[in-house]
């Protein structure tokens, strides 16, 4: 994810898909495990993979579904926080959170933002 900006462009790029068709869907500090928001635009808010998004395609007006892990406990480090394994306590919401995410994808590109926000923004 780190450096996903150039191929996501080359693939845009080929398959002449507009800025305004791309979804992102991310890992997000922010919110709580199993939270899920949606929105378009926005900077990277120190999330490697959106910068590298936001470097090559030259914007970061895309659609972004933000999925809940959480803040790492303590002093960890966010990047091993993101990086380890979920609990087995956590998987239960974790399965729950894709599958919405997937959903939300789906509204998203079908009925479009507001719709998509209006369902699953919690």
């Amino acid at each position: 994810m780190n450096e996903s900006g150039g191929p996501v462009a080359c693939l845009m790029d080929f398959f002449k898909v507009p800025l305004d068709q791309l979804v992102v869907l991310h890992d997000e500090l922010d919110l709580p495990l199993g939270g899920l928001r949606i929105k378009q635009g926005g900077g990277d808010n120190g999330h490697n993979g959106l910068r590298s998004l936001r470097r090559s395609l030259g914007s970061g007006d895309f659609h972004r579904i933000r999925l809940g892990v959480g803040r790492p406990p303590g002093r960890q480090d966010p990047a091993d926080f993101v990086l380890r394994p979920f609990a087995g306590s956590e998987r239960t919401e974790v399965d729950l959170l894709l599958g919405d995410a997937v959903d939300a994808t789906e509204v998203l590109v079908r009925q479009g933002l507001p719709e998509a926000q209006n369902a699953f923004n919690r």
